[in-house]
């Protein structure tokens, strides 16, 4: 470890960002799916402590084992929605900054503006925790 996570190092970081998670997940998008989506983004970011963190709630919530496992590989298998893989595609676009007008517009279908809002904010927070445990070296517990 290189410091201590800023999130716990500076005073009131930790309350603004699990406020601002839990702000995006009062707009009616399923927790679950959520994790999943922080599950793949910490995957694309080779954010072990999320990867542990994230696939610990989702066995805890009885989340199918498939929809687990599975999630890096979320276009090629039967476990998601249609919903869920344009979420998914959201969240990969928003995490290379990057995202075209044919995936938003298709994540549009299947969310409310205040549900894609949700998204959008739950990805930005989840690239945040990545970031910074990739930045400082933290390491699974």
């Amino acid at each position: 470890m290189r410091i201590a996570n800023p999130i716990v190092s500076v005073p009131g970081a930790m309350k603004a960002l699990l406020d601002l998670s839990e702000a995006a997940g009062r707009t009616g998008i399923d927790g679950d799916y959520v994790e999943l989506i922080c599950l793949r983004v910490s995957i694309m970011n080779g954010c072990g402590t999320c990867i542990d963190y994230h696939t610990k709630l989702l066995r805890k919530a009885n989340v199918a084992d498939e929809k687990i496992f599975a999630v890096a590989g979320w276009r090629d298998v039967p476990y998601y929605s249609d919903a869920e893989k344009a979420g998914f595609a959201l969240a990969e676009q928003i995490t290379r900054v990057h995202v075209t007008d044919d995936v938003w517009a298709e994540a549009a279908k299947h969310y409310t503006e205040e549900q894609l809002a949700g998204l959008v904010i739950a990805i930005g927070a989840i690239n945040l925790w990545n970031r910074m445990n990739v930045a400082t070296g933290q390491k699974v517990a």
